[in-house]
């Protein structure tokens, strides 16, 4: 079935629409270089699969604590003020305008992330973009992570809308790979990729960025 326009759509957090900038600098403080963040972040990400692989589950801050565990001599406690900068993130600029154009259209936009309750709330705050979401979902609530199918359905659930009328937006291509194999539609575009993964189901949507990734949406056909 060719993809329809969605009646939701549903945005990554983590890059994807908030800015990691504040836990970069959270590192640098406490000496640490500031390129580290990236490896971090994708050793976090390998702990939560990891355990969603082998059926078993842990908090993204767990994740993300024993990432840095790994990578640092940090403290505990230095480690949880590091933890902590993920609620002072805020939009990439480019948000609201994507984010506005949705809500004008009459689609409903809503987030979808596997971190911490509360980080995606925070930044939509800061970033004076609240009130265009409808909604703030993360799996923690079920104890999964994505790119497993049950996340992206449960998301459809809640939203009560056919997978295939939910579309994901993101910016990691297992992410949107994740979203396709649960029969959602899905767009992706750069932010620290450069490349949609080729080994990878081919996304529904490949953008520029993220404004080419709204636009490509909301012109696909309404059934």
């Amino acid at each position: 079935m060719s993809a329809r326009r969605p009646q939701v759509v549903a945005f990554d957090v983590n890059e994807t629409l908030l800015d990691l900038g504040p836990v970069r600098a959270a590192l640098v403080e406490l000496g640490q270089p500031a390129d580290l963040l990236p490896a971090v972040f994708a050793r976090t990400l390998l702990t939560g699969f990891a355990a969603a692989a082998t059926g078993t589950w842990c908090r993204f801050r767990d994740a993300f604590d024993a990432a840095l565990a790994q990578a640092t001599d940090l403290g505990e406690d230095e480690r949880s003020e590091v933890a902590g900068a993920f609620f002072e993130l805020a939009p990439h600029p480019d948000v609201e305008p994507a984010l506005r154009r949705l809500v004008e259209a009459g689609v409903r936009v809503v987030t979808l992330t596997h971190g911490s309750p509360g980080v995606a709330e925070a930044g939509l705050e800061r970033g004076g973009v609240a009130p265009l979401v409808e909604r703030s979902l993360s799996s923690e609530v079920i104890r999964a992570w994505k790119p497993t199918r049950e996340v992206y359905l449960w998301a459809a659930g809640v939203c009560d809308v056919e997978p295939s009328r939910l579309a994901l937006v993101a910016s990691h291509g297992w992410d949107v790979h994740g979203a396709l194999r649960a029969g959602l539609t899905a767009a992706w575009f750069p932010r620290a990729e450069r490349v949609y993964p080729a080994v990878y189901d081919p996304a529904a949507i490949v953008a520029g960025d993220l404004a080419g990734a709204v636009d490509a949406l909301l012109a696909l056909p309404a059934e």
